[in-house]
């Protein structure tokens, strides 16, 4: 008997020590292993970001945007008493192998419940997360984002296929702002990159639904580095009207650099027109006397509400910026990353208590509408093959950045 007893004891003992193991081997996250990154008190996020490349180019302002609205959250009491546990993002070096890691480290090691903000031109982990079910939120530029069932970019998918609608708010405010379309004439400037030149197509219609005539897109210009000489880009465009300079030049080229010699060389070459693109809502361009110079007047076209508005949503995202991060600049990386945080607590609040990745999944594909002054609108699953339709126009005027147009939402229409 007491051997027997004692071999009970060394089982029990043994059970014990494999349980303790099992424990400490469980997820760390889940809930009695069921859901990953999600406890009765908290919910696992971690984001993708190109923090660092070559080019210099970095969106690791988004972290920041994200943390700010999950802290706002988080002092409201969570998503139906769950506090989020943001793990920071992970730097892909804008490699589309490295974001692909990343996704891989956030959801299998670190076991996040969803990976935001994503804010990577090259991301690659859009496969695994599809794959795994994994809800995804950010920016979607790329074609990676769109037909997607898990992907949802704040504001659409915005590299629509032929025949999928495509946005017409840029071409539509600008028309509002300079008095209608009727008799103006456009000339879209892209680089010979594949998305500048995918991009010139979609804007070239934005504006020809407008009502604007389009008189030129030259995507000639290499996307390697400015060209030493603007001037036979600058004869093209102010010959382009029939040997006349075009009401509009708008350029769909990423890199202030580029732009600052496109603009200067139109300058100096007489142009008067309006200028606009994407890129140039800024505030580092403010810093260089010279690069404000040659930006002044330029109207870009950011798909947020500007941080110059006086809209309550806007107000209330600099509060938040600035309890997180205090002094630290407004930035369109940092919106991105702030209305992506936004919109997963929408959905994460409507697919109730019981969450779980699927839930929101259903939330999110099964007619799902969310409208904020911040960013216009989303509407799912619609929004996986098309953009939201929402913009907003700013302007350099006298070094500062004044709102021209605020953000405001049109159908789109077929892309061509």
């Amino acid at each position: 008997m007491a051997m027997l007893r004692r071999e009970l004891g060394i089982m029990v003992a043994v059970l014990v020590a494999l349980a303790g193991c099992a424990a400490q081997q469980k997820a760390p996250g889940a809930a009695g292993g069921a859901v990953p990154g999600v406890t009765d008190t908290t919910i696992r996020i971690g984001g993708v970001l190109t923090k660092t490349s070559a080019s210099g180019y970095s969106t690791k302002d988004a972290e920041i945007g994200a943390k700010a609205r999950f802290e706002r959250a988080n002092a409201a009491g969570g998503v139906h008493g769950r506090k989020i546990e943001f793990v920071g993002a992970e730097d892909d070096g804008q490699d589309a192998a490295k974001g692909d890691a990343a996704a891989k480290k956030l959801v299998q090691k670190d076991q996040v419940f969803a990976v935001l903000p994503v804010h990577a031109p090259n991301f690659g982990g859009a496969a695994f997360l599809e794959q795994q079910g994994v809800p995804w939120y950010g920016w979607a530029t790329g074609p990676q984002w769109c037909g997607t069932k898990t992907g949802f970019g704040y504001s659409g998918c915005l590299a629509p296929k032929p025949g999928a609608g495509s946005q017409t708010w840029w071409g539509r405010q600008m028309a509002d702002l300079l008095g209608g379309a009727e008799g103006k004439t456009v000339y879209v400037q892209t680089s010979d990159s594949s998305g500048s030149k995918y991009g010139g197509k979609t804007i070239s219609q934005s504006f020809e639904a407008a009502g604007f005539t389009l008189v030129g897109l030259n995507s000639a210009l290499p996307a390697a580095a400015p060209p030493p000489d603007w001037l036979p880009y600058v004869n093209k465009i102010m010959t382009s009207d029939g040997g006349q300079a075009p009401d509009i030049v708008v350029s769909i080229i990423a890199g202030t650099k580029f732009n600052v010699g496109l603009y200067t060389a139109l300058k100096k070459a007489g142009y008067k027109g309006a200028l606009s693109d994407a890129t140039s809502y800024d505030v580092a361009i403010l810093k260089d006397p010279a690069t404000a110079q040659a930006m002044e007047g330029v109207i870009a076209a950011p798909m947020f509400e500007p941080f110059e508005s006086t809209a309550p949503e806007i107000a209330q995202l600099r509060q938040d910026v600035e309890k997180v991060a205090p002094g630290t600049p407004l930035t369109q990386h940092l919106a991105i990353g702030y209305w992506s945080a936004d919109i997963f607590l929408d959905m994460a609040g409507k697919a109730g208590k019981d969450l779980t990745r699927q839930k929101v999944l259903d939330v999110g594909n099964g007619s799902y509408s969310y409208e904020n002054a911040g960013f216009g609108r989303v509407q799912y699953p619609k929004d996986h093959a098309e953009p939201n339709g929402c913009g907003a126009l700013v302007k350099l005027e006298g070094g500062a950045f004044q709102v021209a147009k605020n953000m405001k939402c049109f159908d789109n229409v077929p892309l061509k």
